[in-house]
C-alpha cells in the first residue's frame, strides 16, 4: 500500500505537466517489488501559499513523500525511495533547466495496526501477482 503524494508550489502549474509526473511515478513504482501494483496511489497536490528562499515568487518546489506498510528494511527503502527521486529528477529536468525549483523526497512507515484499510483494486485488475 504505498502512497506517493506529492506536494507543489502553485507556479509550477504550467512549468511540469503534474498528471503526467504522476504517471511516471506510478510506472516506476510498478517496477519496484516492495511496492505492490494494486496498493500504488499516487496524487498531486498544489500548494498556493509558498515562502520560499528569498522571498522572490519564481521559486517552486516539488516534495515528494512516500509511505508504505512497516516491515520494509533500510536498505530496501533506502532504494526504493533513491530509485523514485531518480525518477522525479529526470522528469524535472527540463524544467530546472530555466526555473528555480527545489526538490525533496521522503519515505516513511505506517503502523499496520493504526491504519485500517480496506478495498477491491486486486478483484478489478487482470493479472493479479
Amino acid at each position: 500500500m504505498p502512497h506517493f503524494h506529492i506536494d507543489y508550489s502553485a507556479n509550477l502549474e504550467q512549468v511540469v505537466d503534474m498528471g503526467a509526473l504522476c504517471e511516471v511515478i506510478r510506472s516506476a513504482a510498478a517496477e519496484i517489488e516492495t511496492f505492490p501494483t494494486p496498493g500504488i496511489r499516487v496524487r498531486a497536490t498544489r500548494v498556493d501559499h509558498v515562502a520560499m528562499a528569498d522571498g522572490d515568487p519564481k521559486h517552486g518546489f516539488i516534495d515528494l513523500s512516500i509511505r508504505l506498510r512497516a516491515g520494509r528494511s533500510d536498505d530496501v527503502k533506502k532504494d526504493a525511495v533513491t530509485r523514485i527521486f531518480a525518477t522525479l529528477k529526470d522528469f524535472v529536468a527540463p524544467a530546472m533547466r530555466t526555473h528555480s525549483i527545489a526538490l525533496s523526497a521522503e519515505i516513511r512507515d505506517i503502523d499496520a495496526d493504526l491504519s485500517p484499510k480496506f478495498g477491491n483494486v486486486r478483484d478489478h485488475l487482470e493479472n493479479t501477482a
